[in-house]
């Protein structure tokens, strides 16, 4: 991907932001279509902390929910089964 001196080239910096934009949700792609690279990396990086944020909260709610149900129930049984797969 990079040439001869261990560089990396114009060309491959712009099909790495295309693929890195790619990765966006379609309503923050539309936010940079036509921005900058700078713009592009600091939209992903919000995207990236707003993920994370949504991890934490679905993690914490499902955390909440096993500890109000039985370990042996069916339904904490399907949930193990989630996570084993």
């Amino acid at each position: 991907m990079s040439s001869q001196r261990g560089r990396i080239t114009d060309k491959e910096i712009n099909e790495l932001v295309s693929s890195l934009q790619s990765l966006l949700p379609e309503s923050r792609r539309r936010s940079t279509s036509r921005a900058s690279s700078s713009k592009l990396l600091k939209e992903t990086c919000s995207y990236i902390r707003s993920l994370q944020r949504e991890v934490d909260d679905l993690s914490g709610r499902l955390a909440e929910l096993m500890s109000t149900m039985d370990s042996d129930s069916p339904q904490a049984e399907i949930i193990r089964s989630i996570f084993r797969s």
